[in-house]
């Protein structure tokens, strides 16, 4: 089926939607900031859409508009065309946007996130959700759907970007959009670190990892691990109930 995207539907379909029993919907994170010199800076948002909409398709959950700009301050002015709120902005954002899923009708939020700079804003946006009890919300990153997911992705390091994963899941998703004559490696070097460091005082281009490893085969690979275990989870969150009620 082709995926349900709320965006492109009217009120009354959002609606029948509703009232014909779905309580589910997706809201896909991703970010605008640079990826190297090989990715685009919509990488992230694009691999979180696809994903969803994947999901979406397997499953007939509806899916809201990706937020495509987040959390990229750590990315720095360094490297032109990130854009970027602070993480208090975007955890009011996404706040903010909770309430009018619950207005709408729909009682459960499934936020999947596609930037490892959102991993602290959308923890904080979910307990600060959670606490004004209008939706059961909760937040999981494409990379740890699965023990096996996350080893894919982080093969290469510990503090990875634009690396061998985003970059082969690029060249199945939106291969027109990857420069191959700038695929550059750079290691990570954050491994034995006590701080926490901006990019600019990480990585030379601003990647960190090995994209010369990527291929279009891998990305394929990939990407249908990710569909299949955002899928399920999309499963699991329409029939759970809390384990106990007050």
């Amino acid at each position: 089926m082709p995926a349900l995207l709320l965006e492109t539907l009217t009120w009354p379909a959002v609606k029948a939607l509703v009232d014909g029993g779905e309580t589910l919907c997706l809201m896909p994170v991703g970010a605008t900031e640079q990826h190297g010199r090989h990715l685009p800076l919509s990488t992230d948002s694009d691999i979180a859409t696809a994903i969803c909409r994947a999901a979406s398709e397997r499953t007939g959950v509806p899916v809201l508009p990706t937020l495509t700009i987040s959390s990229s301050h750590a990315h720095t002015t360094k490297w032109p065309g990130t854009l970027s709120y602070p993480p208090r902005m975007v955890i009011d954002m996404v706040v903010e946007l909770s309430e009018w899923v619950a207005a709408a009708g729909l009682r459960k939020l499934l936020i999947l996130n596609a930037h490892g700079g959102n991993v602290a804003p959308l923890a904080v946006a979910v307990d600060e959700i959670r606490r004004a009890g209008l939706l059961q919300v909760g937040c999981i990153s494409w990379f740890e759907l699965s023990p096996e997911i996350l080893e894919r992705t982080f093969a290469d390091g510990q503090d990875i970007h634009a690396n061998a994963a985003e970059t082969s899941l690029m060249l199945h998703l939106h291969p027109e959009l990857v420069d191959p004559a700038e695929v550059h490696d750079d290691p990570d070097r954050t491994t034995e670190l006590v701080f926490s460091y901006p990019v600019d005082h990480t990585s030379v281009d601003g990647l960190t990892g090995f994209p010369s490893r990527a291929s279009a085969a891998d990305g394929a690979e990939l990407f249908e691990l990710i569909a299949a275990a955002l899928s399920e989870r999309v499963a699991r969150a329409r029939a759970e109930q809390p384990p106990r009620l007050p």
